[in-house]
């Protein structure tokens, strides 16, 4: 991506920047009452027909919210924006778009909607990133005085406050689904996709597999060598797993050496296959911190989800009976 292919300034911390804005996740996410008040503030507050919300992504200026202006996103190019994040400790405010040599021959000053003022403050991070802009324009030309600069600052940090409170809030409910020793999804959040994987194999007539999984050996290791080792295993098998299963599958840790899988229908590679494939790979002798190297076996329970499985959890008792009688035959498959 360079300067002269987007034919607009390029921050030299562009990349920083970019990792900065996608730190919120937030592209692309529909409207939110926060930020829409936010843009219904500024238009009242400055008078003007329209007032957005925009987060500068590599290419395009995209708005979590607009006011007065039909489009979703603007090429990067094209977007007044792209020079207000080149100085995020200052505002933009072109008072005349058709007179500034950088905007005369915009698109958007000579045809419509024939934008001919501009005021935006960017929206900065704490590491001072210029993630975007809050801004109001006008198709007339206009001046903004020191009180009015103000107003539209402190708008801007507000975006800013809500960006923030978007992304806490955001992570907190990632943390509520999610192992906090493994990283692998919690049972709550399993439960959630295995109820979901059940009512589209209802609908749709499409098979999936439930695989309930037990560590065999896992205790004489936190006896022996106490549970910060056992903890090194738990979060060495769940790499494993994500890494014998595919990406589309689902993997979670229930609690204690207790874990699950949701594996997707595929011909290619059945249930049975994939079970061969997770004990292969847990078997491999584990090395410690310390020093050590340990060995933990697992047991596997496989349930398939048809249509005649009404519930999610229906399957999990089925899944439940197959890991009790694959260990009860002290067998690792």
């Amino acid at each position: 991506m360079t300067q002269e292919a987007l034919k607009c300034p390029i921050p030299e911390n562009e990349n920083e920047r970019l990792q900065a804005v996608l730190s919120y996740d937030v592209l692309d996410t529909p409207p939110e009452l926060d930020f829409d008040a936010l843009t219904r503030i500024a238009a009242h507050a400055f008078n003007v027909p329209a007032a957005l919300v925009g987060l500068m992504d590599a290419d395009r200026l995209w708005f979590k919210s607009r006011l007065g202006l039909d489009v979703p996103q603007l090429d990067r190019e094209l977007a007044f924006c792209a020079y207000a994040v080149m100085r995020p400790d200052e505002l933009l405010v072109v008072e005349d778009l058709s007179k500034d040599p950088r905007f005369e021959n915009n698109p958007l000053v000579t045809q419509a909607p024939n934008l001919r003022f501009y005021a935006g403050a960017p929206l900065v991070e704490s590491n001072g990133y210029a993630l975007g802009t809050i801004a109001v324009v006008d198709n007339k030309p206009r001046t903004l005085n020191d009180d009015e600069r103000a107003i539209l600052k402190d708008i801007s940090t507000l975006v800013v406050t809500a960006l923030e409170s978007r992304r806490r809030a955001n992570m907190l409910g990632r943390l509520a689904l999610t192992d906090h020793l493994t990283g692998l999804a919690n049972r709550p959040q399993f439960d959630r996709v295995l109820e979901s994987e059940v009512a589209h194999s209802k609908r749709t007539g499409t098979p999936f597999n439930l695989l309930y999984l037990d560590l065999d050996g896992f205790k004489v290791i936190n006896d022996q060598y106490g549970h910060a080792a056992g903890d090194e295993v738990l979060r060495e098998v769940a790499h494993r797993l994500v890494k014998a299963v595919r990406t589309e599958d689902i993997v979670a840790r229930f609690g204690g050496d207790e874990f699950g899988v949701v594996v997707r229908s595929s011909p290619q590679d059945p249930a049975h296959k994939l079970a061969e494939r997770i004990t292969q790979e847990i078997s491999v002798p584990i090395a410690l911190s310390r020093g050590a190297s340990v060995e933990v076996g697992v047991s596997v329970g496989i349930a398939t989800c048809t249509r005649d499985v009404a519930t999610g959890a229906i399957l999990r008792d089925m899944a439940d009976s197959s890991l009790y009688e694959s260990k009860r035959q002290r067998g690792r498959r």
